[in-house]
């Protein structure tokens, strides 16, 4: 059977059969960003410890670590690409079951065709963006790797997989407010696939910077159990 599956995979793997179910689960029936945003949370959590992991074996063959490095990128485009995007999309669905949510968009403010066409550009741009940005960071790592060695310090632009983060945030936030923040959602959308092709710097994270970010993702995760189970999505 073709491919690798060891253990150093296997966390690469659960993030992409996670985004893969948070992407069904927000486009079914009449929608579920709510639910899809829970699987983009545990998807992030994946990619915090997947390299990590594969890094404790030792004596993994070259081909164990090429194939490793493009099922992460791979993973990454659907996981903090794609699912975020299809998240997007679930926000602008009418829904008859979402309504019961308080303060949850049901796609009421959107009857013209003109405004969901320009927030779908937005979606399908940001997907393309996250794209770019794997690719030439694939690219250029492969070109550090043979001029200097050890892990990479910083960053150029901002890696993809603070979506995990980001988008979670504005979800929660809508609980927060009695306004509606569906195009909040996309103006973020923007500003991050902005900043995914953009030249800022940014320091990789520690051990300590990786468990902040892991804590921040558990306490959202959480969060998002109690909203759903305190409110319900079908009601």
């Amino acid at each position: 059977m073709l491919g690798f599956y060891n253990y150093t995979v296997i966390l690469t793997y659960l993030s992409l059969l996670s985004a893969g179910a948070g992407i069904v689960i927000s486009l079914a029936g009449e929608g579920h960003p709510y639910i899809g945003t829970f699987f983009l949370l545990i998807c992030g959590l994946c990619d915090a410890f997947d390299g990590k992991v594969a890094r404790m074996k030792k004596d993994r063959s070259e081909d164990e670590c090429k194939f490793g490095i493009q099922i992460d990128s791979l993973s990454d485009l659907v996981a903090f690409g794609v699912l975020p995007a299809c998240i997007g999309a679930a926000t602008l669905w009418r829904s008859t079951k979402l309504s019961a949510v308080p303060k949850m968009h049901t796609g009421a403010f959107f009857k013209d065709a003109f405004v969901p066409s320009i927030l779908f550009l937005i979606l399908i741009l940001y997907i393309l963006a996250a794209m770019i940005r794997l690719a030439y960071f694939n690219v250029m790592e492969e070109k550090r790797q043979k001029e200097e060695s050890g892990v990479r310090k910083k960053y150029e632009g901002l890696p993809v997989t603070t979506a995990s983060l980001i988008f979670p945030v504005v979800q929660f936030l809508q609980f927060l407010t009695p306004w509606d923040l569906t195009i909040v959602y996309f103006l973020v959308m923007i500003i991050v696939g902005f900043l995914f092709l953009s030249k800022i710097s940014v320091k990789k994270p520690g051990f300590k910077g990786i468990m902040l970010m892991v804590g921040l993702g558990v306490l959202e995760t959480v969060i998002l159990i109690l909203v759903l189970v305190f409110y319900g999505v079908s009601k």
